[in-house]
């Protein structure tokens, strides 16, 4: 590239672009971002009015941590197309610590961890040096592989402990808003061809209402304004056993974070250095310090939005900042974001079958150009993937294992990501053949 042109990922789109690409990255991880609220309020007894208010405030801090990723300021984001959402790696820890301590005393547990995590990042993003193409593109085929069950979940309804969950409805529904996004790819030309997600999630929705899918009960009932306040559960409160737990749980946020940085820059062809790194995993930390205040969760980089950047070609970080904004609206209008909670899971379903699958080969791309000839590669990913995938085959494999090992285990693309890493350095003698990276200033 011309050193005076400017990289796609720094390139401004005109607004129209910017707000519909946008809108399209906030429908593929809306279900996503509000299942852990949902998740947390069942589990300890919230009710309707609180569970409302934690959506609305983990919607709202989505955004924000968004646009930090996006767009940085000082030493903070990583300044590509990330999309930040709240992790589900933090779930049973939460619900540990809200059932012992209540929301004050996860929120306490979070902001002390999302601070650590700050701290760490520098140290942290020193791993780099251990993701040479063979571990990266494991990793992306992990997180790729991990998100379909996501997608076949989101096919059959949503719920698979719904009596109606596999309904041939459900399922054809999905199926059909797939054939959709798939026509619109292949047949339509430049700013439509890259919509075609958002295209098929609304003509998949406008199907879906003469079927009795599309539930809109829930607009008028949601409020026009909703504003977040800080600590409106009360004062965090600190335990020493529930910052440990939440700190264990950011140590394998940034294993995540770090994969899925490196994926979306191998797809928008911008290396990723150490110093990136580091900034991208401090936006984590101040994120997820501003849910613990804010009424939210720990965020991370959304591995959901990744195949989204691969499948519609833009690459532009200006796009990920829109949806950013557009979260930010939706988390202070709660009647929007009920409208967009409207869409069936089935509509979602056969998107991200797409959107998913366009990881998995994105990472198959990367191991293309793997040299497996007079090396250990091919057992790095043999293994690294097969490890990645256990919780996937068999998810309470890992059940009578500790507390702390089961946050660690539980999710496939950590325990892939690690064993990548460790395989390779192993077998690949990688500490000998790798170059140490630059130093670079600390907080």
């Amino acid at each position: 590239m011309n050193k005076n042109q400017i990289h796609p990922v720094d390139q401004m789109l005109p607004l129209g672009q910017l707000f519909a690409y946008g809108l399209q990255h906030v429908l593929a991880m809306y279900a996503g971002a509000v299942a852990v609220p949902l998740i947390i309020a069942n589990a300890l007894g919230l009710s309707k009015e609180q569970l409302i208010y934690l959506i609305n405030a983990d919607l709202f801090t989505c955004g924000v941590a968004t646009l930090i990723q996006t767009l940085g300021f000082w030493k903070f984001g990583v300044k590509i197309p990330i999309i930040q959402g709240v992790t589900f790696a933090a779930v049973t820890p939460m619900i540990m610590i809200g059932k012992t301590h209540g929301l004050t005393g996860i929120y306490g547990s979070v902001i002390v961890a999302g601070f650590i995590t700050l701290l760490v990042s520098p140290y942290f993003s020193r791993l780099i040096r251990f993701f040479p193409p063979v571990v990266t593109g494991s990793i992306i085929t992990i997180i790729g592989v991990s998100l379909l069950p996501v997608a076949v979940r989101w096919a059959g309804g949503g719920n698979p402990a719904a009596a109606n969950f596999g309904s041939p409805s459900f399922i054809a529904l999905a199926f059909l808003v797939l054939l959709l996004v798939l026509f619109f790819y292949r047949y339509f030309k430049g700013f439509m061809s890259n919509i075609a997600v958002l295209l098929g999630l609304v003509a998949g929705t406008i199907i879906a209402i003469p079927m009795g899918l599309v539930n809109f009960s829930e607009v008028p009932k949601a409020a026009w304004i909703g504003v977040t306040t800080p600590f409106a559960f009360g004062l965090p409160t600190f335990d020493i056993a529930s910052i440990a737990a939440m700190t264990l749980v950011m140590l394998v946020v940034m294993t995540e974070t770090t994969g899925d940085i490196i994926a979306v820059g191998e797809i928008i062809d911008k290396p990723i250095n150490q110093d990136d790194l580091t900034r991208g995993l401090r936006a984590d930390g101040f994120s997820t310090m501003l849910g613990g205040i804010f009424n939210a969760f720990p965020y991370t980089a959304y591995a959901q939005n990744v195949g989204l950047v691969g499948l519609t070609r833009v690459k532009s970080r200006y796009v990920v900042a829109a949806a950013g904004a557009i979260l930010v609206v939706l988390g202070l209008f709660p009647k929007a974001a009920a409208i967009v909670a409207s869409i069936p899971n089935a509509v979602l379903g056969g998107a991200g079958i797409a959107m998913f699958g366009m990881v998995t080969a994105s990472g198959i791309k990367t191991l293309s150009k793997v040299k497996f000839e007079g090396t250990h590669n091919m057992m790095v990913v043999a293994i690294s993937i097969a490890v990645g995938l256990i919780p996937l085959a068999v998810p309470g494999f890992y059940h009578k294992f500790p507390s702390w090992a089961q946050v660690i285990l539980h999710s496939g693309i950590t325990a892939g990501s690690i064993m990548a890493i460790v395989l390779n350095a192993v077998l690949n003698d990688t500490a000998k053949e790798v170059e140490p990276m630059p130093r670079q200033e600390y907080l």
